[in-house]
């Protein structure tokens, strides 16, 4: 049993899906594992990871406003406000997605389907620079 991980640091420019793609494809490849398992870890509690359609941008706009809809700014039940108003709609955001997903690998590569992408989805209105942890267990 073979196994690696490395860290992924992704730029944010503020609330959006930003994809990585191409980064997780090159771990796994870079590995030599043929099969196995690859988990993508996001570590922060206001953006979250998503795998999600790539080919049309308009599935981005649409899950960036239904989640705008879903959990809006300026609630007024809200406690949480040390961070600025977007921060406890960001941990909500992030609280209805995930942090940590795990995809399968077949014939070296991460098993996405066609249309599949992995994003780091950010909550946040400032930029960030987040933390991704990749981990790949399997067999060579």
């Amino acid at each position: 049993m073979l196994q690696s991980s490395t860290r992924l640091g992704i730029a944010t420019r503020g609330p959006g899906l930003y994809e990585f793609t191409r980064d997780l494809s090159d771990f796994v490849a870079a590995s030599g594992i043929r099969e196995g398992l690859v988990t993508v870890f996001c570590r922060h509690t206001s953006a979250s990871l998503l795998i999600q359609e790539n080919a049309d941008a308009d599935v981005q706009t649409d899950l960036q406003g239904f989640f705008r809809r879903l959990v809006p700014e300026g609630m007024d039940w809200i406690v949480h406000r040390t961070e600025g108003p977007d921060d406890m709609p960001a941990h909500i955001r992030s609280a209805l997605t995930q942090t940590s997903i795990g995809i399968p690998v077949l014939e070296g590569a991460p098993a996405l389907g066609t249309w599949q992408g992995i994003y780091l989805f950010e909550h946040r209105a400032r930029p960030h620079r987040r933390d991704i942890v990749l981990h790949i267990i399997g067999e060579s």
